[in-house]
């Protein structure tokens, strides 16, 4: 079961809100998703991510298959229940981390091979040989039991030329079609699957990749390809721009790995509607929190007798019970409690962006809100 409904679209801009429909639960939309690579979005419980009004989480395939095993998973009645999470799940393919984490293992390079029918590679946890191909992908997400599924890709680095992009566009393609075709094969509750638009920053080989993947009835598409490491914000600028217009408007859009603020306002303007970034919590593991005025390192010595809360009006968990001195003692005493709180914070506030994103367009106020905030935030505290 997948459905996704606009509800109203801002009538100065291209944003909209909507809500998207699984058999796991309703999504609003314009949607943050935190990230739970490995079944647990760090620190957090999954009853901390309902209070915080999380409505839908990212697990990652190349993780989950590598440990603690989608067949275990299954047999625990699958991903939902294993983690005690009754809402909706959406899997990364783990395609990025074959080509990137399991090239390294003890800080030596190890071989990946990548060829038209699968890539074979080793495991960053202990070398052992593996396969992936568009249709093993399927089968352990089909395991997993998730909602909305992402399938096996091929996404070039950022200094990749254009004509590795391109041999990345045709592979990426032929591998939906068999991702896809092997899916339809499967009986019960599937989950959605998104086929995943390439092409780096050139428009030529964007319109080639959105055409070829809109010959299948995909429930959405995503937009991959543009938070590569060392892309600039030019680059990922310019992929959005010959993207977005492509995709039909009654397609859920999800941008692969945006969660800065800034980027995050950018493309709602511009109509997407899915976002996900390890952000938040790699941030909040390293003492930095975000605010209305930007980001600040609470682990930093100026804050060691602050008696204000991380953020002033903030009515989160953390800002309500705990001063910025006491998080900052946690964080130099390696205290994971510390981690805790600014983790808590940095979701907060995540999600209150959104909800404030989604009222704004309901009211026809969008590039007002967009304004504000960003005149707010650029105002950085703290590099």
């Amino acid at each position: 079961m997948f459905s996704f409904k606009i509800i109203k679209k801002d009538n100065k801009t291209s944003a909209r809100s909507g809500i998207i429909k699984t058999s796991h639960g309703s999504i609003k939309t314009p949607v943050f998703m935190p990230v739970g690579t490995r079944a647990t979005v760090k620190t957090l419980s999954q009853e901390e991510l309902k209070k915080l009004g999380t409505e839908i989480i990212l697990g990652n395939t190349y993780h989950l298959y590598l440990r603690p095993g989608n067949k275990l998973i299954k047999k625990m009645g699958g991903l939902h229940k294993f983690m005690n999470w009754d809402k909706p799940i959406l899997t990364d393919s783990g395609g990025y981390q074959v080509f990137s984490l399991a090239q390294q293992r003890n800080g030596q390079k190890n071989l990946v091979k990548i060829n038209e029918k699968e890539v074979v590679f080793t495991s960053h946890l202990d070398g052992s040989k593996h396969i992936f191909s568009p249709e093993k992908v399927i089968d352990i997400e089909y395991d997993l039991g998730v909602d909305i599924a992402m399938p096996l890709d091929w996404c070039p680095s950022a200094d990749a030329d254009e004509k590795e992009i391109e041999k990345a566009v045709n592979l990426t393609t032929e591998w939906f079609e068999r991702a896809f075709r092997h899916l339809k094969k499967k009986k019960g509750d599937k989950p959605a699957l998104f086929p995943i638009i390439q092409g780096g920053a050139v428009k030529r080989l964007r319109e080639l990749s959105y055409n070829e993947l809109s010959k299948f009835d995909s429930p959405g598409y995503s937009i991959g390809g543009v938070a590569n490491a060392g892309e600039s914000k030019l680059k990922q600028r310019k992929a959005l721009e010959y993207t977005i217009p492509l995709i039909p408007e009654n397609k859920p859009r999800y941008l692969m790995g945006v969660g800065e603020p800034e980027d995050i306002l950018e493309a709602v303007e511009r109509g997407v509607d899915m976002f996900d970034c390890v952000m938040p919590t790699r941030m909040a593991r390293n003492g930095a929190i975000w605010t209305k005025q930007g980001r600040i390192d609470v682990s930093k010595a100026r804050f060691k007798e602050d008696k204000n809360p991380l953020e002033k009006n903030c009515e989160c968990y953390s800002c309500k019970n705990y001063t910025k001195s006491y998080i900052h003692h946690l964080l130099r005493e390696k205290e994971v409690l510390g981690i805790r709180l600014t983790t808590i914070h940095n979701i907060h506030f995540m999600l209150q962006l959104m909800d404030g994103i989604r009222r704004a367009i309901e009211t026809n106020n969008f590039a007002k809100f967009k304004r504000t905030f960003l005149l707010k935030f650029k105002q950085r505290i703290d590099k």
